[in-house]
């Protein structure tokens, strides 16, 4: 595995999923399959990889060459992820890792359209052969709703000023580049002396997360999680924002008996449960090394959670 391809806090993910003979694990994040070949690479286990980007089965025949009837690839989205079990033959699983970056395969890959750095089609899908594009969506908003969904999916302040900005220059022409968005954005927001990161980087943020519905799947993959796992079994989710980092944090929280503060994508819980559905591994987000930061920087806003699914049954959101 190349540094392009190098998976992020893999050591700590290893650490907290915990591979043994015998047991069967999920990486519902593939790409180009680091977890995947750790976890296979760690004992003589079984992993069932997910990833809605069939641009990824080229890595997913080289790992099932290699390690047989112990990978099984799935197409498909990892907030799907029980149904697509069942569907395999798997009710019960030992272990469920999640890895919500977006890839450097993405990133370095112009014409799939996530990065500001390379001209390529407005695009941003994961998958895609399905859904609106990043373009459809900046061409065709209303501008209050354009704004609100910057400033919710990119917690940018400057939102109005870049759906502004947006809804005046698609007038003369639609957007179809992702050089012809970055730098209607950089136009209206001043690159901050304290902040390296580029104006756009909230803004493409903010339109990934509405194109792919990152934050529902989360959501999604989250409650599975609670059906799939079998006793002793350990979620492990590493976050790289902080909307993702809220719901995984309050999740846990919540599902180990306390009482959560809510947040605006989780109902807000009323009352403190007193038998935990889960117990969280680290009494707070475990951070990349400083060796691993300086190897790769994409790993400098990485947070891993985990915690280990107890005996009890599934418990229903208190309403």
């Amino acid at each position: 595995m190349n540094a392009e391809h190098d998976p992020v806090m893999l050591p700590e993910v290893l650490q907290a999923l915990e591979p043994r003979d015998g047991a069967v694990y999920v990486d519902g994040t593939f790409g180009a399959g680091g977890y995947t070949r750790a976890i296979l690479e760690a004992a003589d286990c079984t992993v069932v990889a997910l990833d809605r980007d069939c641009g990824v089965e080229k890595y997913a025949q080289d790992l099932k060459k290699k390690y047989g009837a112990r990978f099984v690839f799935i197409n498909g989205c990892f907030g799907d992820v029980e149904t697509l079990l069942k569907n395999k033959g798997f009710e019960k699983v030992d272990g469920f890792v999640l890895d919500l970056g977006v890839s450097s395969m993405h990133l370095d890959q112009p014409d799939r359209g996530f990065s500001f750095r390379f001209n390529g089609p407005l695009d941003m899908r994961m998958d895609t052969t399905s859904g609106d594009t990043a373009a459809d969506l900046v061409n065709k908003m209303k501008e209050g709703d354009l704004a609100d969904l910057i400033y919710k999916y990119g917690e940018e302040r400057r939102s109005r000023k870049i759906a502004n900005r947006i809804i005046n220059q698609r007038a003369q022409k639609p957007f179809e580049t992702t050089i012809e968005l970055a730098e209607a954005v950089r136009a209206v927001v001043p690159r901050s002396p304290k902040d390296k990161s580029d104006p756009a980087t909230r803004t493409f943020q903010a339109l990934r997360i509405a194109v792919n519905d990152e934050l529902g799947e989360l959501e999604r993959a989250l409650a599975a999680a609670e059906n799939i796992l079998n006793p002793g079994g350990n979620l492990v989710v590493v976050t790289f924002h902080s909307l993702e980092d809220s719901i995984v944090k309050n999740f846990i929280r919540e599902k180990s008996g306390r009482v959560s503060g809510g947040s605006r994508h989780l109902p807000q819980i009323e009352s403190p449960v007193t038998e935990p559905v889960f117990v969280a591994l680290y009494n707070k987000a475990v951070s990349p090394s400083e060796q691993e930061v300086s190897r790769n920087s994409r790993s400098r806003s990485a947070k891993l959670r985990a915690a280990t699914k107890t005996p009890l049954p599934p418990r229903k959101d208190i309403s």
